[in-house]
């Protein structure tokens, strides 16, 4: 009998023994095994790395479809990251630049001035041929410059315009070969593929010079006045539309945006001859027309509004693609 309760309470002790054990084991791989040796611990969950968020929206080369009806249509973009071009099948044929070149006229004649500062009648006529595009200014920088109108067989331009061609690295501009506007500047014939390379030229000191540079992409920020006839004169003109209302303000919210248009209604074709020029930090953008002059200068400023907004990437209101990933193990 009393061998019987002894092996009983034996019994006992071992179970209770192996109940007290198993919370203690139990606690120990819990906690990754750190109270005992080097155990391995129990798998856990890690979350995801934060997505990498996507680059801000820019310019860049795409597909442009525009209705155009007219006589030229061509337009290029330059990625002033890596230098690389695009742009319509023609962005290397000509058309006249109009005021469009007063942004480099004015460059030209300060670069020249090196540290040293105009008249104050030629700074305001060099403000004043960028941001109302005013015709008379833009001939006394000009004139400053070292520019002249004579008259030539030559297809040489003048020197200014050599000079852009030269520092620039223009390929397809020349002296314009129309009468009686031969060797005019705004007849200087010009392909979009150069206009955008003159305005990165603009924009990275080689047309203006350390000194100038800055005052010149300032005032190509603050060109003013609407296609509107009360902002048209004979001889200015608001020129602030185009390219720049093609922009969402997710873009021109990252800093300023250069512009410099030409436009003028033209006897000798019956077209107008309207151009587009942008430029900031990341690209360069050009769009040049030839049109009936019947479908009136807003017609073209659309145009160019339009080309630009199709190169906007990504695309407003396009869903972001953000790679997933995966929970991980230890």
């Amino acid at each position: 009998m009393r061998s019987r309760v002894t092996m009983v309470l034996a019994i006992t002790a071992i179970l209770l023994g192996g109940v007290l054990l198993v919370p203690t084991a139990y606690a120990r791989l819990s906690d990754g095994g750190s109270s005992g040796g080097g155990g391995g611990g129990a798998a856990s969950t890690v979350a995801a790395p934060s997505p990498t968020p996507p680059p801000p929206p820019t310019l860049a080369a795409g597909p442009v479809s525009v209705s155009f009806n007219g006589d030229f249509f061509s337009w290029a973009l330059l990625d002033r990251q890596t230098g690389k071009i695009s742009g319509s099948a023609n962005m290397t044929a000509t058309s006249s630049t109009e005021s469009m070149i007063k942004a480099w006229i004015v460059s030209d004649y300060l670069r020249q001035l090196k540290d040293k500062e105009p008249t104050a009648a030629l700074k305001e006529a060099a403000r004043l041929a960028i941001i109302d595009s005013n015709d008379t200014a833009a001939n006394k920088v000009h004139a400053a410059a070292g520019g002249s109108y004579k008259k030539s067989t030559s297809s040489t331009p003048d020197a200014v315009i050599q000079r852009a061609i030269t520092i620039c690295g223009l390929t397809d501009t020349k002296r314009g070969n129309i009468e009686p506007y031969t060797g005019f500047w705004s007849f200087t014939r010009m392909s979009p593929r150069d206009a955008v390379r003159l305005g990165d030229c603009i924009a990275d000191g080689k047309a203006a010079g350390p000194k100038w540079t800055k005052w010149v992409l300032d005032q190509m920020s603050k060109v003013r006045g609407t296609t509107s006839a009360k902002d048209q004169k004979s001889s200015s003109g608001g020129g602030r539309w185009g390219i720049i209302d093609g922009l969402p303000k997710s873009i021109t919210a990252q800093g300023p945006v250069g512009i410099k248009n030409g436009w003028t209604p033209l006897n000798y074709d019956g077209n107008w001859h309207v151009n587009c020029l942008a430029v900031n930090g990341k690209w360069s953008l050009a769009v040049m027309l030839r049109y009936p002059q019947k479908s009136g200068l807003d017609y073209g400023a659309k145009v160019c509004a339009s080309v630009a907004s199709q190169l906007v990437t990504p695309q407003p209101g396009a869903a972001l693609k953000v790679p997933q990933q995966p929970v991980g193990k230890l």
